[in-house]
Parts: C-alpha cells; sequence; structure tokens
C-alpha cells in the first residue's frame, strides 16, 4: 500500500514529463538534424550536406544584420527594464499614498502581450498618425520623430517598447526583494551616516542579488524571443533593418523555403545562449553549499 502511494505522485507527474521532454529537447533534437539536410520547402533526410548550411549562414550580411540588432535590443532592453524597474521600485519602497493605485498602473503593460504592445507603439510612432502627427497638430510643426522609418534608429523603437511593457514587471521582482529586506539593516547605516544612494549601492543591491539574477534570466530569455514584438511593431524592415535571429530564422523557413538554413540559425542560437547562460548557472549553483 505503502509502495502504491509513493508511485501515485509519480505516476500523476510522468506523462507531463515526457510529454515536455519530447516537445522541447526533442524539437531541439530534430532542428539540429534539419541543420545539416539539405532541406528546402520540406525536410528532406536523404540529403545530408554537413556544415554547408552554417557555412553559407555566416556568409549573409542579413544574418550579422539580425545578431547585432539582438546585441543592441538584449542590452538596452534588459539594462533599461531592469534601472527603471529599481528606479520605481524604490520609489514605492518608501511607503508612498496609492502605493496599490500605481503598483497596478505600472504592472499593467506586462498584461498585454508583445503583439497588443507592437501594434500600439506602431500607431504612437508613425509619422502620419502619432506622435510626431499630434505634435504638429498642436502647432509643433519643426517637431520630427521618424525613428520608425529610418533604418538605423528603428531598432531603438523597439527597445522602448520592449522597456515599457517589462519594467513594470522587473520593479513587482525587486520591490518584493526590497520589502524582504530588514529595515533595521538601513537604520545602522544611516545611523553609521551613509547616505541613501550608498546604502541601496553598496548594502540593498548586493542584498537583491538573486533578484537581479532572476530578472536577468527571464528578461534576456523575452529578448531572445522577440519575435511577435519585432514583427508587429516593424516587420523586419525597413527592408531587414531590424532583422533578430527569430525574424531571420521565421523568414528563411516559412517564406524562403530554406529549412535547412533556418534551423542552423536557430541551433546557432541555441548553442550562443547555452555558451552563456550554463557556465553562469553553474557558477550560481556551486557557490551555494559555500555560502550554507
Amino acid at each position: 500500500m505503502r509502495t502504491a502511494e509513493n508511485m501515485l505522485p509519480k505516476l500523476v507527474v510522468a506523462p507531463g514529463f515526457v510529454l515536455g521532454f519530447a516537445f522541447i529537447y526533442g524539437l531541439m533534437i530534430w532542428n539540429g538534424v534539419l541543420s545539416v539536410t539539405g532541406s528546402r520547402m520540406l525536410p528532406n533526410y536523404d540529403t545530408f550536406v554537413g556544415l554547408e548550411q552554417y557555412a553559407e549562414l555566416w556568409q549573409m550580411d542579413r544574418w550579422y544584420v539580425a545578431l547585432t540588432n539582438l546585441g543592441i535590443f538584449s542590452v538596452l532592453y534588459v539594462g533599461g527594464s531592469m534601472a527603471l524597474g529599481m528606479v520605481l521600485a524604490i520609489f514605492l519602497d518608501q511607503k508612498v499614498r496609492a502605493e496599490g493605485l500605481l503598483r497596478t498602473i505600472y504592472l499593467y503593460p506586462m498584461a498585454l502581450s508583445f503583439i497588443v504592445t507592437g501594434t500600439a507603439w506602431k500607431w504612437i510612432l508613425n509619422p502620419s498618425l502619432g506622435l510626431e502627427k499630434l505634435m504638429h497638430d498642436l502647432g509643433w510643426s519643426s517637431f520630427g520623430f521618424d525613428w520608425l522609418v529610418q533604418s538605423d534608429l528603428a531598432i531603438y523603437c523597439i527597445v522602448m517598447a520592449g522597456v515599457w511593457q517589462s519594467a513594470g514587471f522587473a520593479m513587482a521582482l525587486f520591490l518584493a526583494g526590497l520589502r524582504g529586506i530588514d529595515d533595521s539593516i538601513i537604520k545602522a547605516a544611516q545611523i553609521d551616516g551613509a547616505s541613501l544612494p550608498r546604502i541601496y549601492w553598496r548594502i540593498i543591491l548586493p542584498v537583491l542579488r538573486p533578484v537581479v539574477f532572476s530578472t536577468v534570466l527571464v528578461l534576456s530569455h523575452l529578448s531572445i524571443k522577440s519575435f511577435d514584438l519585432v514583427m508587429a511593431l516593424t516587420g523586419g524592415g525597413p527592408g531587414y533593418a531590424t532583422d533578430v535571429p527569430a525574424t531571420f530564422m521565421y523568414v528563411m523557413s516559412f517564406t524562403r523555403g530554406q529549412i535547412g538554413l533556418g534551423a542552423a540559425s536557430a541551433t546557432m542560437m541555441l548553442a550562443t545562449v547555452a555558451a552563456i547562460v550554463v557556465p553562469y548557472l553553474y557558477s550560481e549553483l556551486r557557490a551555494k553549499p559555500h555560502e550554507r
């Protein structure tokens, strides 16, 4: 009887675990297999081409543009969301009035999908419909904000939309971390003559290291899978000026009929993310037993 009771939770969890393993890791393996074949419109397992797809990938200017855009977007999106989120969290941590209302307002954008956010900001930043037209109608005829149609500035429009949506999420995490810190630590530092900015920089932020780590991981994950935001806001344009690896993979696989090349780009992104995240996770997890 006890054996059956011990096995029941495992039997309940097993189907979900098997399906998750198959659909996540199984599809990763399938993608890797496609990347070394000559697949075009449909998978073709009879034509083994080795690393030819990868060689072709790294010879494409469009791939380098996508990687550059991902680097710009990731750094500014993660950094901007965390910086703004921290400022908002510190502001709310001062026990301001209507904190619940303000917290709801700041968190509301996170309830929206990236498709909705991208569409809304596309209207706002459209020179003929949004902010620029509004300023002109108000009499400020010299005002100009046409970044959305400039190939060298359009990526920053995506950054603005992304930070607007995710700053509230970062704020919620940081605020929870701040509320978990004993007030006596801050009071003791103030008695010793430390200024408030120095207290946050030298004491509070080191204590919030686990929160910072979690926030970076979540926001980095969102930045890598930013396909829907880019497609809704710019569609990868003008031209392919705002392409990121996710949109590059989609275009190559489903628009241009080069499944093998699209699979190679996906495999390269997986390898890049793993090379960055796995060592960091290993160092963090290995440090915990020593800290205890």
